[in-house]
């Protein structure tokens, strides 16, 4: 990208643009002597025993020191997002801080909250997740400090120049930074779609914050070759509104502030120390994790290959050998592991992501499970909730949102844990089965593909493969980099499905916008309006009362000028009826609709229901329960919510209780338009409980105190008139989400009426009063248990007497004993005595007036049990078959059992 970034300042302050002698790359420094750019592998951190800020400064205080040193330059602070992105189904976790203005900020359709703005935003990435512990400066979880200025068409606000001297002067001033120890290093910049010059500012071998200038976006197919850049490889066109995208790493500039080993020991202490005492992990020379810090500064770790070549340096550079760095240094990087994988499940968990096998719980699931195996490898037997509950504490000064949670956010937690002890037990099994497989096929090593498919499958970690594989001399080798390679396939998975459309956008898209009576009067019934087109069998009216499907609402049924109306839905902002006759209508005829009354007063009080059943849920189980769709019907709705365990028989009174108060109460129900930034600084991101609502202004439905959320649907004006709610079952649909099933308003009372039905019938056949049905029919129940076991025991005997009777009875017929007679008895009766009264040479035929019958053949006789039972379903008819010894069958005519049983034995003789 061949933009000239010379700004003021460096005009001005006298700064030289340099090549650096190892990267090749253009960089800008104070200093005339400097030859590198200061980034690693050109140069090694030199901070490290020796801080590069003249004071220490806690994670608090330098997001404090950041944030007001932005406010007091005119930038408005803003309050953190969440690390779940409710307000975008694009990404699954907020990786920086812009994430929280895409898309709608930077495409315009919403303002900002301020402009220029600073925020510090917890971020949550993945790609790094097997450097995390090694490296001393990777993280799951960091906060990216950020001020971002939206320069939109015509409203400039600050560019290049400025944002360089904000930086430098937050660096020099405020922190107190080597003015001749600082770089800029130009490096082009792109991600999420976006592209633009950047700089990275470096100081002591540490990259500290990076300045991108955001101001190209992706080039569609058939952009204008004379606008086209080339950045990276990919096309990119000029965009309307141009973003500065800084990001500040704030426990980067705590490290440098400390001077510790590595970043982990600066912000993470009040973990790593009590782990390392937990643990009894040996105290070992600073200088070895000093050195190891250093090097790795210089590596990206890949994969085990980079791994082991990092070992051997500092091995060497140190005077041990690998295996003692190993042993020294192992320890170490599982407590640093584990310190930023529970505090990034902390954010994860405090804001509604629950753990499951797909999406951001998918990723949740894997923290916990990495962290759990890494506590197992250091000996230590603590619960890990144990270790969340440290972070809760140490964080609460500036996330209180933690503590509210607390329970919830530990019996998650816990919950896991069970799970994932279940799962290891099931799962060796499967291990074991799969090595058997493999022991046959003449391999001894378990291939990655199927590593991956244990893990995601079954949720077995490589280790446990591991593990339970070397027990039985097989090999497993886990890639260094296992865990990027899971995320990545997750991160693949998110991608939303494109909207389908009932009709072109192209053919509407000069229609004017329907005006929606029904949410001017959702209780208008009829109304007239006029034809505007036609469209295969679709009607466009110029306003409708019609309520298109949409938000889990279906849509309204009815009539158009008599004729029936099918469907109706929305392209854009024009709303269309699907008609039984579309010939019946004409551009410019005046029509008179009539909607389906009883069926959308239903939808209405399911709808008005849905939205008072949530609040209730949220109150009983707790913040982490979001919404995960929902479905209306006129019998019955159902409302899908994230949470981690089944629903209790009490929980789910103490839900119905309260819903039902809050109708009973009578509140008030209001929607209003507002603008997008609006509303989510009002009433926050629960606003997204149904999903992501897409526009420049969005329609917030509030009940009084109870619930807020954007919703397009059509809903009662108070709670008393949705009737009564009652829950009628609920089911688990995946892991993570419940299903409740209810019904409010008629359906309840039918659902009722229909149950009590069914009780009033149960307690007559009973005889006795409905509330002794319980006791009535456990004491049937019992009583029948008891006398089918009487049952089984009198068969039993009845049985042995049968075949001490038959013995009796032997006909000697040549060599061969025959015995042959119609008894009493089931099958099974048959079979059990045919059974033992078989021997060698003996032949049975047992025959019921039922018409059931066996042939059994004794050993050491050339018959088949099979050709014998032909013989006798030849003489009375019937079929049957079965092995050499034993065949059953039935025969058709009982009165002629007698006569087969004399072909049998006329056939032995």
């Amino acid at each position: 990208m061949g933009m000239d970034m010379t700004t003021e300042m460096f005009k001005e302050e006298g700064w030289i643009r340099k090549k650096c002698k190892v990267c090749g790359k253009p960089f800008w420094t104070l200093d005339p002597d400097r030859e590198t750019c200061g980034d690693p592998p050109c140069d090694e951190y030199s901070f490290i025993g020796k801080p590069g800020i003249p004071r220490k400064y806690t994670l608090d205080e330098m997001r404090e020191a950041f944030l007001s040193f932005f406010e007091k330059h005119g930038h408005g602070r803003v309050k953190r997002y969440p690390v779940l992105p409710r307000w975008r189904d694009d990404v699954l976790l907020v990786g920086a801080s812009i994430m929280d203005f895409q898309p709608w900020v930077i495409s315009g359709e919403a303002d900002p909250p301020a402009n220029p703005l600073t925020i510090s935003q917890p971020s949550i990435r993945f790609t790094d997740i097997d450097n995390v512990g090694i490296t001393g400066r990777h993280f799951t979880i960091f906060e990216m400090m950020a001020h971002h200025a939206f320069n939109y068409p015509g409203k400039p606000v600050y560019w290049m120049d400025e944002t360089v001297r904000l930086a430098f002067e937050f660096f020099t001033k405020k922190l107190g930074m080597k003015a001749e120890d600082i770089t800029f290093k130009e490096n082009p910049w792109a991600g999420g779609g976006n592209a633009g010059p950047a700089f990275e500012v470096l100081y002591r071998g540490l990259e500290v914050a990076t300045l991108v200038f955001m101001q190209y976006k992706k080039a569609p197919e058939n952009a204008d070759p004379g606008q086209v850049v080339v950045i990276k490889g990919d096309r990119y066109v000029p965009m309307e509104t141009k973003v500065v995208d800084t990001g500040y790493g704030l426990e980067r500039l705590v490290w440098m502030s400390q001077g510790t080993p590595t970043a982990y020991d600066a912000v993470l202490g009040y973990v790593v120390e009590p782990l390392k005492r937990e643990a009894g992990v040996e105290r070992i020379d600073d200088r070895i994790l000093m050195e190891n810090s250093r090097l790795a500064g210089m590596f990206d770790i890949e994969d085990m290959g980079d791994l082991k070549v990092l070992r051997r340096e500092v091995a060497n550079r140190i005077g041990i050998t690998v295996e003692e760095l190993e042993k020294a240094v192992r320890p170490y990087e599982l407590i640093y592991a584990i310190a930023d994988h529970t505090k990034a499940l902390t954010f994860m968990l405090a804001d509604g992501v629950i753990p499951s096998n797909v999406k951001a719980g998918y990723l949740a699931r894997l923290l916990i499970r990495k962290s759990i195996r890494h506590l197992r490898e250091l000996g230590l037997e603590m619960p890990l909730s144990e270790i969340v509950a440290m972070h809760i504490k140490a964080l609460h000064n500036t996330y209180p949102e933690f503590k509210e949670m607390e329970d919830v956010i530990l019996d998650i937690i816990n919950v896991e844990e069970k799970r994932y002890a279940e799962t290891l037990r099931r799962g060796s099994d499967l291990v074991r089965r799969e090595i058997v497989r493999l022991k046959k096929a003449g391999k001894n090593e378990i291939p990655l593909e199927k590593l991956i498919l244990f893990y995601e499958s079954h949720g077995l970690t490589p280790e446990i493969v591991a593990e339970v594989a070397g027990k039985e001399g097989v090999k497993v080798e886990v890639p260094d980099n296992f865990y990027t390679l899971v995320a990545k396939e997750a991160e693949k998975g998110s991608k939303g499905e494109a909207a389908k459309y009932i009709v072109d956008f192209e053919l509407v898209k000069d229609i004017p916008d329907t005006r929606t009576l029904y949410y001017e009067d959702p209780f208008m019934k009829e109304f007239d309006a006029r034809v505007l087109r036609v469209i295969d069998d679709w009607v466009v009216l110029d306003a409708t009362a019609f309520y298109p499907e949409g938000g889990g609402q279906p849509a309204d049924l009815g009539e158009l000028n008599g004729v029936k109306v099918l469907d109706v839905q929305k392209v854009g902002k024009v709303i269309l009826h699907r008609v039984e006759k579309p010939e019946a209508f004409a551009e410019g005829q005046e029509v008179h609709g009539r909607i389906d009354w009883n069926r959308r007063i239903q939808h209405m009080r399911h709808h008005t229901g849905t939205h008072v059943l949530m609040g209730a849920l949220v109150r009983v189980l707790g913040k982490h329960v979001w919404q995960a769709g929902s479905q209306l019907s006129t019998d019955w709705a159902r409302l899908d919510i994230s949470h981690y365990k089944r629903i209790s028989e009490e929980e789910l009174r103490e839900i119905e209780r309260l819903a039902n108060r809050v109708v009973m109460e009578n509140r008030e129900v209001t929607w209003e338009w507002l603008p997008r930034t609006e509303a989510e600084m009002r009433y926050g991101f629960r606003l997204y409980q149904g999903g992501v609502v897409p526009g420049r202004v969005i329609r917030v439905l509030k009940i009084k105190d109870w619930d807020v959320q954007a919703c397009g649907g059509t809903h009662l004006p108070n709670t008393g008139l949705v009737g009564p709610i009652k829950i009628l079952r609920t089911e688990r649909i995946q892991d993570g989400v419940e299903r409740i099933i209810f019904a409010a308003g008629e359906a309840a009372v039918n659902w009722m009426q229909e149950t009590e039905r069914i009780l009033k019938r149960t307690s007559e056949v009973f005889r006795v009063p409905p509330e002794k049905v319980p006791e009535t029919a456990e004491r049937f129940f019992n009583e029948w248990k008891g006398a089918k076991k009487e049952v089984e025991k009198l068969r039993k005997e009845l049985a042995r007497l049968l075949v001490y009777e038959l013995e009796s009875k032997v006909e000697k017929v040549g060599e061969v004993e025959f015995i042959g007679e119609v008894v009493e008895g089931t099958m099974e009766d048959l079979r059990e005595a045919a059974n033992r009264l078989r021997k060698d040479k003996r032949v049975i035929v047992l025959v019921t007036r039922e018409g059931h019958f066996v042939v059994a053949v004794g050993d050491g006789l050339d018959l088949k049990a099979g050709e014998l039972a032909r013989v006798v379903t030849g003489v009375a008819g019937g079929g049957g078959g079965g092995r050499k010894e034993l065949a059953q069958g039935r025969i058709k005519n009982p009165l002629k059992a007698e006569e087969a049983i004399a072909e049998v034995k006329k056939r032995l003789g």
